[in-house]
């Protein structure tokens, strides 16, 4: 079997294929540096996790903080870390993204061939398989490709040439500190706390996430905002690389961090170096179906949702467990590939609606956040569908 993409979903699908017993798993990353540097957080849900330890896809070993609570914070007043206007649960794992891959790559077999810095130009389905060309003119064949190369995925282009992600309406501009960094009063941002500071079309999400290689934790800022009209386009996945931060992107920060934030989230925002900030655009996609032929698509290749439903690499780990599940139970490829798309697709496609629910609530279309209180943020938060698969829907056993 060959998998393309060799980050989480790759990992977590190279451990589906070694543990149904593959004869040859090669693995293709196009990255020649060090993914495990990448020291972005992520959250995992208390009960996903818990379902994927149960599957053998995670365990308590891998560095996590927990969650508790969710505090929406707003600017009113001349208050120094703004006034809290409600509270939600969260029941999450924190991560850090470049740790995680770390853990999941160690967890591969040493038979896996893990190739990095190998580049995939197209894939060529056959009739009892298909071959896998490299960018170097070389190719070779195999009797499954796993598609986890992500939401530009060439292995989907093989299978839906027209399914192309969305362009969603709005950015996260993204950064990491280290805690140590943060500005007094320590109680202004508690252990266990995923503060979210809101405004008129926009919010930032901050929380904790250990650091890379077992330093010091971390924190991650996710800045959720229109950009410019000048500053596009973002129409396409192809049309600006996800990293490139310009500088009119970060003038419109700081014009939003200065008219909106309140004095501690400024400070907190003024403590990450320009040059540690990255943006990432909101794109949505579901394609109608996981599979064709030897051709099978697991992650963000086979659909996206947007970063607001706190569940994309719990839905790549949970399509490698339910693809691995398919393969060990069903009589043949056919069999096999059918009822994981059938599991998979329904969700793919929830997951990129809450996204865009969750995106008009939070960013596009935002309440009159200064008008709210604890039961106001409940009823709102429940009209936009966070009680519905935010964090992840149940894996299937």
């Amino acid at each position: 079997m060959a998998v393309v993409g060799g980050s989480i979903a790759g990992c977590a699908a190279a451990l589906a294929a070694s543990r149904v017993g593959a004869d040859e798993v090669v693995v293709f990353e196009r990255a020649a540096g060090r993914l495990q540097d990448r020291g972005v957080g992520l959250t995992l849900h208390n009960d996903r996790y818990a379902e994927l330890e149960a599957a053998g896809y995670l365990d308590a070993g891998m560095p996590w903080l927990q969650l508790a609570r969710r505090p929406w914070v707003t600017r009113q007043g001349t208050t120094w870390a703004g006034r809290e206007i409600g509270v939600l649960p969260l029941p999450f794992r924190s991560y850090n993204w470049g740790s995680l891959w770390r853990e999941l790559r160690n967890r591969i077999p040493g038979t896996v061939d893990y190739r990095a810095g190998v580049t995939v130009s197209r894939v060529a389905p056959e009739a009892d398989g298909a071959v896998v060309h490299l960018a170097d003119g070389t190719e070779e064949r195999f009797d499954l490709v796993i598609g986890a190369d992500g939401y530009r995925s060439v292995v989907r282009a093989a299978i839906h040439p027209d399914a192309v992600a969305e362009y969603g309406g709005y950015l996260a501009w993204r950064s990491t500190l280290p805690a140590d960094r943060l500005p007094d009063p320590p109680e202004a941002f508690l252990d266990g706390d995923a503060a979210t500071v809101v405004w008129p079309g926009g919010h930032m999400l901050v929380y904790r996430i250990p650091g890379p290689a077992g330093g010091i934790p971390h924190v991650n800022c996710v800045f959720y905002a229109v950009p410019p009209t000048t500053a596009g386009p973002f129409d396409g996945p192809a049309t600006i690389h996800p990293r490139t931060v310009t500088a009119e992107l970060l003038a419109h920060q700081r014009k939003l961090m200065d008219r909106h934030l309140p004095p501690y989230w400024q400070e907190v925002m003024e403590r990450t170096k320009p040059e540690d900030r990255f943006i990432q655009p909101m794109y949505d996609m579901a394609v109608p179906t996981y599979a064709a032929g030897r051709l099978v698509l697991l992650g963000d290749a086979a659909s996206v949702g947007r970063p607001n439903t706190g569940s994309g690499a719990i839905k790549a780990l949970q399509d490698a467990a339910a693809l691995e599940r398919a393969l060990r139970t069903s009589g043949d490829w056919e069999e096999a590939l059918l009822a994981y798309g059938a599991e998979r697709a329904p969700v793919g496609r929830a997951t990129r609606d809450l996204g865009r629910s969750l995106g008009r609530a939070q960013v596009l279309e935002t309440p009159d956040w200064a008008a709210m209180d604890q039961q106001a943020i409940e009823q709102w938060w429940q009209g936009a569908g966070g009680g519905n698969g935010f964090g992840g829907h149940a894996l299937r056993r």
